[in-house]
């Protein structure tokens, strides 16, 4: 049960921690959000966990946070907290696909006995999923992993043979051709689908914390160490760690990764005593780790120890013909994920996405497919030829839509800098909005390049 987790969301800090602490000391895994929109930053079509949400909250009540997590994943559960007068409101949202509700004021005990069931109720559903997926039958694979290129139903017959093993493995692939995606699914289909997946970025970890930050330490290992710290491997102990990235990896820790991987045992900073460890490890590399043996910066023996499986995951420019079903499920997901009516592309659309170059190979595609939800590729979609058949208002009128996009875009949908940086009064930004049917919500918690923040 120690993978799967709850997200608390209540924009109530008081009523946040009294209950993420009942929660927790009755063994759940629990985290505390302030906003809707954190929540949903969270949920993917495999969120392993539950959904506790207030029903009562600003901008976004817990209502329709449910229904866009169901528009992502229908079977995650989500446990509405109400006071005394939602009680029919939420008897009514049972209906419509909440999993259990409870009244304030309650106990811990009986909120943590709820999420419980309800945890208990997503592991099967990821455990059935997991099952089928195995059997080769269609699944949640195809979800993840799209197209009907020989190179992506290779690569899924692939994860189908080594995902329920616990061998290692290495995935090679350029960036943004999903290679955490299929980490993910690896663990997901394994034995280990119940226990923790933990991502390392070794680009990221800091050179004077790094063996810290893996293998833990002991109080007084080093200066400033106050209290003894587990480190990431005890975490994720027997689970998947992904070590993302592996080739950043500075070359004196590559040697005691390789006997970790060797012996499966740590000695925390500050220790003598050897910890065993039970952990799947996958490691990612956008490029080919013999060319950085080659030139002295890996280690030949830890390339050996770790491409007993090697994954290579091919860049969109060689599975060129399944760039149009890949863009409609990303169009489709955005716009699920927004709350916005489904879009549709014209066939002259998709055949220009699939002539194109896509350095940056499906994460590139995900950005164009983010902002055509939003309505930002409406203009380039037709192009020049729609352009000339318009009338002076109706241009006027989609340039003025494009300006207050790109505004609360920048201000992340903040009202107050978007209509003053505009000159306008706050009355006339929402007539606009109004008159352009642009909803301010879609635009909160988004980077300046129209995606959500974390992609």
């Amino acid at each position: 049960m120690s993978a799967l987790h709850v997200l608390l969301v209540d924009d109530d800090a008081d009523l946040r921690a009294s209950t993420e602490q009942a929660l927790d000391l009755a063994g759940l895994q629990v985290e505390g959000l302030s906003s809707p929109e954190m929540a949903l930053e969270r949920i993917t079509a495999g969120f392993a966990g539950v959904v506790i949400t207030d029903i009562r909250m600003p901008d976004m009540d817990g209502l329709t946070l449910m229904t866009r997590i169901h528009e992502i994943d229908g079977d995650i559960p989500v446990i509405l907290i109400t006071g005394h007068g939602d009680v029919p409101l939420a008897v009514r949202a049972m209906r419509d696909g909440a999993h259990d509700f409870i009244e304030k004021p309650f106990s811990g005990a009986q909120l943590a006995t709820i999420a419980a069931r309800a945890l208990n109720y997503r592991q099967l559903v990821l455990d059935n999923r997991r099952l089928r997926a195995v059997a080769g039958q269609v699944d949640d694979l195809e979800a993840r992993l799209v197209g009907r290129s020989n190179a992506m139903i290779a690569l899924r017959r692939q994860l189908r043979t080594v995902g329920p093993s616990d061998a290692d493995v290495l995935i090679i692939g350029d960036t943004g051709t999903g290679k955490e995606v299929v980490a993910r699914a690896l663990h997901d289909m394994s034995a280990r689908a119940a226990r923790p997946f933990v991502a390392i970025t070794c680009s990221a970890l800091p050179d004077t914390l790094i063996e810290s930050e893996l293998f833990g330490h002991e109080a007084g290992a080093f200066p400033g160490a106050i209290r003894a710290r587990m480190g990431k491997f005890d975490h994720a102990r027997g689970g998947t760690v992904l070590l993302d990235d592996i080739g950043a990896m500075p070359l004196a820790l590559q040697g005691k990764l390789l006997r970790v991987l060797q012996d499966r045992v740590i000695t925390p900073l500050g220790s003598n005593v050897q910890h065993d460890l039970d952990l799947r490890f996958i490691a990612t590399s956008r490029v080919p780790l013999e060319a950085e043996v080659s030139a002295g910066r890996f280690r030949a023996d830890l390339l050996y120890r770790l491409n007993a499986v090697s994954l290579r995951l091919p860049p969109l420019s060689e599975r060129v013909e399944d760039i149009p079903a890949l863009f409609a499920r990303l169009l489709s997901e955005a716009c699920a994920r927004h709350r916005l009516p489904a879009r549709t592309v014209s066939p002259e659309f998709l055949a220009e996405l699939a002539r194109a170059d896509w350095p940056g190979n499906v994460r590139e595609l995900r950005n164009v497919a983010e902002r055509h939800a939003l309505g930002l590729e409406r203009d380039q979609q037709d192009g020049d030829a729609v352009t000339q058949t318009r009338s002076l208002a109706e241009q006027v009128a989609a340039h003025e839509r494009k300006l207050l996009v790109n505004a609360l875009i920048r201000h992340k949908g903040v009202l107050k800098p978007v209509y003053e940086s505009m000159g306008l009064s706050r009355k006339a930004l929402y007539d606009k909005l109004v008159k352009h049917g642009i909803d301010k919500s879609h635009f909160l918690n988004l980077n300046k390049d129209g995606t959500p923040t974390g992609m």
